[in-house]
């Protein structure tokens, strides 16, 4: 699966000369409108992936109210931040019926309606429904396609664009804590949380935004329908008032005499035609219903055929084993990022450091060097003689290394360090885009990339309570870190020795056929 010059946003020109076709690169590639949606990117990564990432504040509001296990209570964020990205493969059934601006539309006021209910919620099982399941799909159905345009609209700085919108993650995580708290604070978290679905609404701005490629190129292939339209029609009624000629021949006098009569006859066919339309508007409303009603049936057919055979197809994206290895992995990534953010405070605490780390947390170490970390990396595989594979591997190497020393740590100083490193390789993630794009093409992106944020659901869905449920077995977090740790590495060496088996097997099927 390549992607091809057509895939990535190519208009055609027909020239009347020589009757070929030419290529014409589409200006908002890599420019124009594409820094906006870089824009409504980085909006939405403030306030959907910010707001879950400040949840702890609504979390001890909710524990106080309700007066439920801390284990419990835990679970409506868990929902939250999980379902956003395990409904990723049915978002993308979405996007390939309705498109990505609809999809983040609907998805940005559904999401809105979830912080809105769960301002009435009576008790922590009503947050479920409202705030985990309803909230957590509308953030999925704006995320999925704010990853997705970017890829599209960008080639060239597809990993600085990626990393540009992505560090909303890092900004909406200081600009959401400081709001939820000053919300909380002065309304209390009821009235915190209307608020804040009111300000969620700002997502279907950001669907807005998202601008299909190719709205350029089929506009203009309606108005040159409608201009052949109106030019046939003016040539039929210009045939039509013609005077007739005698023997070849016609006369001035006749042009001059006849004028006024084409005139008229042009005015009566007008009139006629208004008659017509005003008789048979009816008829026509009936008419252009039931072409709506079949034009719509057909779009949900065809994305549904695509979205069908990505996953259970003769084409399948399961084809792909080094897609594969890459789902695999993603079972155990995300996990090794979320568990520092979440067990960190403990940590430091078991360690007497509580007075240093008020100064400046930990996990806004992580918080802060994950911002430049992103840029960085997406800069670095920007450039032409840096292969982004390469430089996604080697960040995923020195992340899993700082998972497995953090718990031989016991200073500040060395805990500092080692989430500033954690912070920074952990920029990848606005790498992950840009590798599953080269694995199977623009095309599949929106299906492949559901399957990969997914599988990261379910990591940062089931990896903290098992790092909890570890740590209630031997009292400390160290084996956490550990099985977590070694995990993520087995997902990075299968990633690392899949794409080898590929090429040696592709190099020696010709080997093979000539024996044949």
């Amino acid at each position: 699966m390549c992607t091809t010059q057509e895939d990535i946003g190519y208009d055609f020109e027909d020239d009347s000369k020589d009757k070929t076709k030419t290529l014409k690169p589409n200006p908002n590639i890599d420019g124009g409108w594409a820094w906006m949606i870089v824009l409504s990117s980085f909006l939405v990564h403030i306030l959907i992936m910010g707001s879950q990432m400040a949840l702890g504040i609504l979390n001890m509001e909710w524990l106080a109210e309700f007066s439920q296990s801390r284990g419990l209570t835990a679970w409506v964020s868990s929902l939250s931040m999980g379902i956003t990205l395990i409904v990723g493969p049915f978002i993308g059934l979405f996007i390939n019926t309705c498109g990505c601006r609809k999809t983040a539309i609907i998805g940005g006021i559904l999401s809105a309606l979830g912080w809105v209910l769960s301002a009435y919620a009576s008790n922590v099982h009503y947050l479920f429904i409202t705030f985990g399941v309803t909230a957590g799909v509308g953030s999925g159905m704006v995320y999925l396609p704010a990853v997705v345009m970017v890829g599209q609209y960008f080639q060239k700085r597809r990993a600085l664009a990626q990393g540009l919108s992505t560090t909303g993650t890092g900004f909406g995580t200081f600009l959401m804590t400081v709001l939820l708290k000053y919300l909380c604070k002065e309304f209390g978290w009821r009235n915190a949380m209307f608020i804040q679905g009111a300000v969620s609404l700002n997502l279907c701005v950001c669907g807005a935004l998202m601008r299909p490629l190719s709205s350029k190129k089929d506009t203009n292939e309606k108005s040159v329908e409608r201009n052949n339209s109106e030019d046939y029609h003016a040539k039929a009624l210009f045939h039509s008032a013609k005077p007739i000629k005698s023997n070849g021949v016609v006369h001035e006098e006749q042009e001059e005499k006849e004028g006024p009569a084409n005139v008229k006859v042009l005015y009566n066919f007008q009139a006629m035609e208004c008659k017509g339309k005003s008789r048979h508007g009816k008829n026509l409303y009936a008419l252009c219903i039931l072409k709506r009603a079949s034009q719509l049936t057909v779009t949900i057919k065809n994305g549904f055929g695509t979205w069908y055979s990505s996953y259970f197809g003769a084409a399948s994206l399961f084809t792909n084993r080094v897609f594969v290895a890459f789902v695999f992995w993603a079972l155990f990534a995300y996990s090794s990022f979320v568990i520092p953010f979440i067990h960190l405070p403990e940590i430091v605490k078991q360690y007497n450091l509580s007075t240093q780390n008020d100064v400046f947390p930990l996990t806004s170490i992580i918080a802060i060097v994950h911002i430049f970390g992103k840029v960085i990396l997406g800069i670095i595989s920007d450039l032409p003689c840096i292969s982004t594979w390469n430089v996604f591997l080697i960040a995923n190497f020195t992340l899993v290394i700082c998972i497995l020393i953090l718990p031989l740590m016991h200073t500040y100083i060395g805990l500092a360090m080692v989430c500033a490193l954690i912070g920074f390789s952990s920029g990848y993630f606005s790498l992950m885009p840009v590798v599953t794009e080269d694995l199977v093409g623009i095309q599949h992106l929106a299906n492949a990339y559901g399957i990969i944020i997914c599988a990261n659901g379910i990591s940062a869905l089931l990896g903290p309570p098992f790092a909890g449920w570890i740590y209630d077995i031997t009292q400390k977090y160290d084996f956490s870190f550990y099985i977590c740790g070694l995990l993520y590495m087995v997902g990075i060496i299968v990633l690392l020795i899949q794409p080898c088996i590929q090429k040696k097997q592709s190099k020696d099927q010709p080997t093979d056929n000539t024996k044949v």
